[in-house]
């Protein structure tokens, strides 16, 4: 075998192993706070604490902007009220990416179009078209080779979830056709998996070591495969695997694009727990799930400041990993 034929092998099988034991590990930003810091200094946060990739839940102008130059990868948000104008018009669509995408493309990952939307939903029916509508006006911007079109999901979607094997979607005349147009187009289904609300609905058969990462055995051994499960965000993220499968999309990827742990405000909601979930979990995502062992998985932690202004449970206000004065609330955590 030639010399330069072999080093081509080497660097390939490196690359690959580095995409199989390495995973992206993002932070969601949200804005809803009266107190939170300015776009530019949270940008220079973000870079300062190693952290690579954003979610941002809407086109926010300002944010935008901040990050051109930052060489963070942003998730970017389709917010639920405008799916139906983009669903029902292409032109819509064409405005939306070229006012909100063609100018900042060099920093864009994904196009979220819509988050936890359920089959009743008033905007159900338009995910589809609006994913197809934003995917043809990167096409004619020549972005569909730099920029995946997807959706976020909750596991709410998710049924017969225990064990992992037995899941299935709970809908799938809503979730078939969508999964069959990110299949087509290589996009990673998004998917936001919170151990800690699976946690405090069901405690009486859901340990917190299982949730927080901390157990030292298997817990659940799943019987119709063998595969054995240690932590619940394994299970929860092989219970979406194997619904995949049962409509058609073995392979797909699934990227996690909301998981945290509040520190206040509820059961378990504390900063020691907290740092626990965050630690473990950033370790953990770098080796694969039991169902797909070695397969990295990109995650979005949730998220970077407390916001004083979310609505619901008192947690929600308490999932930041920063306070907004930009103080860390569990040290030097390793985004790489």
């Amino acid at each position: 075998m030639a010399v330069p034929t072999l080093l081509l092998i080497i660097m390939v099988f490196l690359s690959l192993s580095l995409r199989f034991t390495e995973a992206q590990i993002g932070v969601c930003y949200g804005k809803l706070g009266n107190d939170l810091p300015g776009e530019k200094d949270v940008v220079n946060l973000y870079r300062s604490n190693g952290i690579g990739a954003m979610r941002l839940y809407g086109h926010d102008l300002a944010a935008l902007q901040a990050l051109q130059g930052s060489g963070i990868k942003l998730m970017l948000g389709v917010p639920n009220g405008e799916i139906a104008s983009l669903a029902s018009d292409q032109s819509a669509a064409m405005q939306w990416v070229k006012t909100y995408v063609v100018p900042f493309a060099s920093s864009i990952k994904y196009i979220v179009v819509g988050n936890e939307i359920h089959a009743s939903d008033q905007q159900a029916p338009s995910v589809l078209p609006a994913l197809k509508n934003v995917r043809n006006a990167l096409n004619s911007n020549t972005l569909t080779s730099k920029i995946k079109v997807s959706t976020s999901i909750d596991t709410t979607l998710i049924i017969n979830s225990f064990p992992p094997s037995k899941s299935e979607f709970k809908d799938t005349s809503y979730i078939t056709p969508i999964i069959q147009f990110l299949a087509t187009n290589e996009s990673p289904l998004l998917v936001n998996i919170y151990t800690y609300f699976a946690y405090v609905s069901n405690k009486q058969s859901i340990s917190i070591e299982y949730a927080l990462f901390t157990s030292t055995r298997t817990v659940v051994t799943d019987p119709n495969n063998g595969k054995n499960y240690q932590n619940l965000f394994d299970a929860m993220v092989d219970s979406v695997y194997a619904a995949l499968g049962k409509v058609g999309a073995p392979n797909m990827v699934i990227t996690v694009s909301e998981t945290g742990w509040p520190s206040g405000g509820g059961d378990a909601a504390t900063v020691a727990n907290a740092g626990t979930y965050y630690k473990n979990l950033m370790n953990q995502v770098k080796k694969g799930t039991p169902l797909k062992p070695g397969q990295a998985i990109e995650t979005y932690l949730f998220a970077m400041f407390d916001e004083n202004n979310k609505p619901g449970a008192n947690t929600e206000r308490h999932f930041g990993l920063f306070t907004p004065d930009k103080t860390p609330k569990y040290g030097q955590l390793n985004f790489s």
